[in-house]
This record gives C-alpha cells, sequence and structure tokens, in this order.
C-alpha cells in the first residue's frame, strides 16, 4: 500500500496506524498517479476520501488514470456524488457527470452521514465505485471529446446548440444538420444527452471538421 498524505500531522498517525503503508507526503495534484500505480502489483485499487476543496480536479486525475487501476472506491460530499451519478434529464448533470460516466461503471457503495466523523463536518458523504470502461477507450479517450463536453455544459441553461456555436465557432445551421442527423431537437439542453448521444455527436463533429 502506498498513502499520499499532505497534511504533515497525519504522517505520523499513518505510519502508526498502517506501520506496513509506504506513507508519501505529497500533493496528489502534483503528482503522476500513474507512476506510483505502476510501483504496486496488480490488481491495484484507488482508495481516498477526497478533500471536499479538490474533489473536483482529484476526480479528473484520478479518471486519467484508469488504465492504471481496476477499481476505485471514493468518498466524496453527497451533492458532488449526486452529480457525478446524475442521469440525462437531471438538471444535476453536467459536463463531469459525462465525464465519468463515459469512462467508468459508477455504483453507490454507501451512504455516510455527518456524525460519523470527529469532529463532525457540514455535509454529508457518499461513497461511490468506480470500475473503468476499458472497451470504450478508443470511442471517448480523445482529447476532442471531453472539451466537446466541456463546451457543451459552458452555459447549462442555455441549449446545446448555442454553447457549441459560441465554443466551436462553428456556423449554427451546421450544428443544427449534425444534430438532426444523430436525432437531436435544435433545443435540447446539455444535461439531456446520454453518454452515446455525446460520442455521436463528437464523432459527427470530427468527420465535419
Amino acid at each position: 500500500m502506498i498513502a499520499l498524505e499532505l497534511d504533515e500531522r497525519m504522517i505520523a498517525a499513518l505510519k502508526e496506524s498502517a506501520p506496513k503503508a509506504d506513507v508519501r507526503r505529497v500533493d496528489a495534484l502534483k503528482v503522476s498517479l500513474e507512476d506510483i500505480l505502476q510501483e504496486l502489483p496488480e490488481p491495484r485499487g484507488v482508495v481516498s476520501n477526497l478533500p471536499y476543496y479538490i474533489t473536483g480536479p482529484l476526480l479528473t486525475k484520478i479518471a486519467e488514470s484508469r488504465e492504471s487501476f481496476a477499481v476505485a472506491v471514493l468518498m466524496m460530499q453527497k451533492e458532488v456524488a449526486q452529480r457525478v451519478m446524475a442521469c440525462p434529464g437531471n438538471s444535476d448533470r453536467g459536463s463531469l457527470s459525462v465525464f465519468l460516466q463515459s469512462q467508468f461503471d459508477i455504483s453507490i457503495t454507501a451512504q455516510v452521514s455527518a456524525g460519523s466523523f470527529v469532529p463532525p463536518p457540514k455535509v454529508d458523504s457518499t461513497v461511490l465505485k468506480f470500475v473503468p470502461k476499458h472497451l470504450d477507450v478508443e470511442r471517448t479517450g480523445q482529447p476532442f471529446f471531453f472539451r466537446l463536453i466541456r463546451l457543451g455544459f459552458t452555459q447549462p441553461r442555455k441549449t446545446l446548440a448555442n454553447n457549441l456555436v459560441a465554443g466551436l465557432s462553428r456556423p449554427r445551421e451546421d450544428l443544427v444538420e449534425i444534430l438532426e442527423k444523430i436525432d437531436l431537437e435544435e433545443k435540447v439542453r446539455p444535461h439531456d444527452l446520454m453518454v452515446e448521444k455525446w460520442i455521436e455527436l463528437s464523432r459527427e463533429l470530427e468527420g465535419h471538421s
């Protein structure tokens, strides 16, 4: 086991509670998780109680290392977990939802109340299990696909077409034609699309570039 911890006060506690662990004082956002994971035997897992203030960036970084582990079990603020799990049509659905759902099969492992901690935080937490979708790497592992998702949710209350016209600098009529080709209405909003539709849209836009 390799444990990453930034707070120096926790180093001694970790060494006492897990003396066989390799405890490293590093910033998880600034190191190569892939390199660290490669030091461990397979099958590998990532386990973390994600710090609330860097949950989004750390989730993204873990996702980028998905080829190096078999499963990740991550605890995060309940509201963030709801966004991660949000289905098409749910207003909580955003770029993080689509990004992670395209890369992983995600399931809820546990709900954790604030009273489970000392001292208790002001929020409840949820534990999610992430299993990489290795079959989707070619379809969704491209930089354009991830850029498209971010652009599509630039202003979530606007239509997908409006966001993409501004972000891709493409004529509106071209975008509307592509949306119609994959059976999407001009007024569709980004949170209404299933992951599969984002993949279709990415392919069509790249084919017309």
